[in-house]
């Protein structure tokens, strides 16, 4: 449990960088921008594995009993979350997390403004439903407090960056996903970004369905889905 703990301790800290803009953009002046989000990115997923590998060796304490509608909810909610944190990434979004520069947010700012930090929560509720026990309460609700715990933090920082922008860029999105395009504010179009985290989504899914989320993690979602 130690590990776990310190492992996820590490993952927090690390992804609170970006909201401190002092080291921000200390590291951005050292690093240049490509710099920065390739050595993010890869720190970012090796903590990431970190807290995931050191997860398999705390303790399994029950919290409910598995059954395949959950493993059902898993499969749905988890290729969605992926496929808004791809789209988000992808997408140039100055209204919150992203790895690219611009004025002009992607199509999938559309559905909500903040698609990483709604991505990664979907991804994580999705499986803490599935598991059902303690670690897994601790790991993916810790997860999805952190994101979006996150999100006014963001907002206050887009507001006083953006400006006399803010409520032009703002008017046509919403917080909650697909508040804006219920109310009529804004209409769903596509564009790369969306085909690019479309495809990734799709083949990443594939190939953890075909195997590889049991080689990793030891747990296959089709065989817990269709068991009686």
């Amino acid at each position: 449990m130690a590990e776990f703990l310190l492992a996820l301790f590490v993952f927090l800290t690390l992804h609170s960088i970006p909201a401190i803009p002092a080291i921000r953009e200390r590291l951005l002046f050292l690093l240049g921008r490509a710099g920065y989000f390739s050595l993010y990115s890869f720190a970012s997923i090796l903590a990431l594995a970190w807290v995931l590998y050191a997860a398999l060796d705390v303790d399994h304490i029950p919290l409910w009993q598995p059954s395949a509608w959950q493993a059902w909810l898993t499969m749905i909610a988890a290729p969605v979350g992926v496929f808004l944190v791809l789209a988000g990434l992808f997408s140039v979004n100055p209204l919150s997390v992203s790895i690219r520069q611009g004025q002009k947010p992607g199509s999938i700012v559309s559905v909500t403004r903040h698609p990483v930090l709604w991505g990664f929560a979907i991804w994580a509720l999705g499986h803490l439903v599935a598991n059902g026990d303690v670690r897994s309460l601790i790991l993916f609700g810790g997860f999805a407090l952190f994101a979006l715990g996150t999100i006014p933090m963001i907002e206050k920082r887009a507001r006083r960056r953006l400006g006399d922008q803010w409520q032009r860029q703002s008017a046509k999105t919403s917080i909650l996903p697909f508040a804006a395009l219920f109310t009529g504010r804004t209409r769903l179009s596509g564009d790369t970004p969306i085909a690019t985290a479309t495809v990734a989504t799709a083949v990443l899914t594939l190939w953890l369905l075909a195997g590889g989320h049991a080689a990793l993690f030891y747990a296959d979602p089709v065989l817990l889905a269709t068991a009686q």
